[in-house]
């Protein structure tokens, strides 16, 4: 799987289709326009997670209200939607406590299913700055996470078996708890065995490590304890399952209600030989890991099928990107990974907290900050990830406009814009400038009719950023934060079916990274 000797391991666009409605009446007459420049798939953020308040799982409700019942009305209304399910609140150690497994899941004290959702550090020992208080905090209150995975390698340069300094790497795991914990998390302590491919290859530091985190952490009701990462090469079931063994036990020696995450071979993919032969313990998951551009529908069937069939699996580490953790990102394949662990109630986290030149990195390689992250910060895997935990701290229009696809402002640069009329426009930036501190952009409009005459029409175009209006000729214009709407001029409304309309523009002004957006 992913190959990340210092890390290599990139994130979901959800789309909306607002510019979808159009293209499809002009496919029912037959018109079909290529436009340079143009860029026609749209997020959809239906599907936005947001954080409840804070209190216990509940079974979801349905309200209603009996007082509608009586109320009369001359003429019949039309129907009322159903109401929507409510949110689930997000479990954290404050609320919802110890965790332990029952069946498939990863439940409560009272045995509601718990989904944790969160990030996963690189490795402690390259990119050990993103383990601090602040930033913890800001992944709970902003990024809407609430588990954080604190990967410490095995193998590789830095490993706790290798060149590495254990004390240190143990006092920064128990710092990374202990901040997890101040921001009411849970907490997965990671040997992320992967170079040395077999865990019985470093078992004796392994040992070492979990004796001491075991006896350190055992009064903490949020850790969760993750013996090996991916095992890999020719390493079966039946090695994962004797390492299993001899390290078990010493955790539970100290702890013996924690939850351990045990991996699967093949890098964490074959659970299915883990569901045939099952660990003989309670409280013990198995890991599921997952590359959203490389691991698709017949990883996610194999998912399901071990869910339903009673494993429970927890997805300690997946990206949507390619299983190098680099490469390209596949979006699609994203959501329909996480419409599938929402709806089996499987715990997630993403990897990584890093700044590396990766696609998988969730901040951009420039950025050199460790905690007070803004959006503008964020890799498309970092701002993918806000998204879809639903990031309280984040306005969430912000968060589209960032994640939208940009069309070029280049001066010369081509794009299609739609109306609800019968007019599709096209829009060209003829011309570009800087003055005091802003830049300009001069667009020319030209709008084509291919249905029925229209007396009027309007068109709004989305940037990525608030805009002033400069100048104006032949519409009026009207501005709201970053949407311009431009409309007919007096004596350019009407438009006949087959029939143009030009000579129309307006000049904008904005940062130089302003452009026009995909919503």
């Amino acid at each position: 799987m992913a190959s990340h000797a210092q890390g290599n391991k990139k994130g979901r666009v959800k789309r909306i289709a607002v510019a979808a409605v159009a293209l499809a009446a002009l496919v029912g007459v037959g018109v079909a326009l290529a436009v340079a420049a143009a860029n026609t798939e749209e997020p959809d953020y239906s599907g936005l997670a947001v954080e409840g308040e804070t209190s216990l799982p509940q079974p979801p409700k349905v309200s209603s209200d009996e007082g509608d019942a009586e109320a009369t009305a001359p003429d019949p209304a039309p129907a009322a939607e159903e109401p929507a399910e409510p949110t689930r609140p997000l479990a954290s150690p404050s609320t919802t406590g110890a965790l332990h497994v029952e069946g498939a899941h990863l439940v409560d004290a009272a045995g509601n299913p718990v989904q944790l959702r969160g990030v996963s550090t690189h490795g402690l020992a390259w990119y050990p700055q993103y383990v601090n208080e602040e930033f913890f905090r800001e992944l709970k209150q902003d990024w809407g996470a609430n588990v954080v995975r604190l990967a410490l390698y095995s193998a590789e340069e830095g490993g706790y078996a290798t060149d590495a300094s254990r004390t240190a790497l143990n006092e920064q795991v128990l710092k990374g708890v202990e901040y997890a914990t101040k921001a009411d998390m849970y907490v997965v302590v990671d040997w992320h065995n992967l170079t040395d491919g077999n865990p019985q290859t470093n078992q004796w530091a392994a040992a070492e490590f979990f004796r001491v985190m075991s006896r350190d952490l055992a009064q903490h009701d949020n850790v969760i304890y993750e013996i090996c990462n991916e095992p890999n090469g020719d390493t079966t079931w039946a090695d994962v399952k004797a390492y299993a063994a001899e390290i078990i036990p010493i955790i539970r020696a100290n702890d013996p209600d924690a939850v351990i995450v045990v991996g699967t071979p093949t890098w964490s993919q074959d659970i299915q030989d883990a569901a045939a032969d099952p660990i003989a313990e309670s409280n013990i998951m198995y890991t599921l890991h997952f590359y959203a551009a490389t691991h698709q529908a017949d990883l996610r069937e194999r998912l399901r099928t071990a869910v339903e069939g009673g494993l429970p699996v927890f997805v300690t580490e997946f990206g949507i990107c390619e299983a190098s953790g680099d490469g390209k990102v596949d979006y699609d394949s994203a959501d329909a990974w996480l419409e599938l662990m929402d709806e089996l109630d499987v715990s997630y986290i993403c990897w990584n907290l890093s700044n590396k030149k990766e696609a998988s990195a969730l901040f951009k390689p420039k950025c050199k900050k460790a905690s007070g992250f803004a959006l503008s910060d964020l890799s498309d895997a970092g701002l993918w990830l806000v998204d879809a935990l639903g990031g309280p701290g984040f306005n969430a229009k912000d968060v589209m406009l960032a994640r939208a696809d940009k069309k070029s402002n280049k001066a010369g640069a081509a794009m299609m814009a739609f109306s609800s009329d019968t007019i599709q426009w096209q829009l060209n930036v003829a011309d570009k400038w800087k003055e005091d501190g802003r830049t300009f952009f001069k667009y020319d409009m030209a709008g084509s009719n291919y249905s029925a005459a229209t007396e009027k029409w309007s068109v709004t175009i989305p940037f990525n950023e608030d805009i002033s209006v400069e100048d104006s000729w032949n519409c009026e214009v009207s501005v709201d934060g970053n949407e311009l709407t431009v409309s007919n001029d007096a004596h350019n409304g009407t438009v006949g079916a087959g029939d143009t309309v030009g000579n129309v523009g307006f000049i904008v002004s904005g940062t130089g990274k302003l452009a026009v957006v995909d919503l």
